[in-house]
C-alpha cells in the first residue's frame, strides 16, 4: 500500500470514529461497485448518509472540498444508487451526501470538517 493509500485509509477511519462519536452508525466502508466506490455509508437516525472522505495533505492543489468537483459528485451518486438497488432494505430511507474534508486546508491539523448535505444529487 502506497503512503497515499495509507493516509486515505487512516483519513477514513478519523473519519468514521468523529461520525460515530456523533451518534451516526456505520452500515458500509469502502464500499465498491462497477460505477466506483463509497467511503462511508452511515446511518444517521433513519437517513442513510453516503460520506465522501477527503484529505490533503497541501493547500496548493486545492481543498478538500473543492475535489468532490461534478464529476466526483455524479459517480457517488451513481454507486449510492448501486448501494441502494443491492441493499434493498436501506432503499426507502431518506439519503444525503456529506463531506468529511481532512487536511492542511480546513485550518485545523486534525479536526475534520464535516459538510452535510454537501451536494444533491
Amino acid at each position: 500500500m502506497s503512503d497515499n493509500q495509507q493516509r486515505g485509509r487512516q483519513a477514513e477511519e478519523q473519519a468514521r470514529r468523529f461520525l460515530e462519536d456523533r451518534g451516526l452508525r456505520l452500515l458500509a466502508q469502502n464500499w465498491s461497485c462497477r460505477g466506483g466506490e463509497l467511503d462511508l455509508v452511515m446511518l444517521d437516525g433513519d437517513t442513510v448518509v453516503f460520506v465522501e472522505v477527503r484529505y490533503r495533505r497541501h493547500a496548493a492543489w486545492g481543498g478538500a472540498l473543492e475535489s468532490v468537483d461534478a464529476r466526483k459528485r455524479a459517480r457517488l451518486a451513481l454507486a449510492a444508487e448501486n448501494f441502494l438497488q443491492q441493499e434493498k432494505r436501506w432503499g426507502k430511507h431518506p439519503c444525503r451526501f456529506d463531506v468529511i474534508a481532512l487536511g492542511a486546508t480546513n485550518g485545523t491539523a486534525g479536526r475534520p470538517e464535516w459538510i452535510k448535505n454537501a451536494f444533491d444529487a
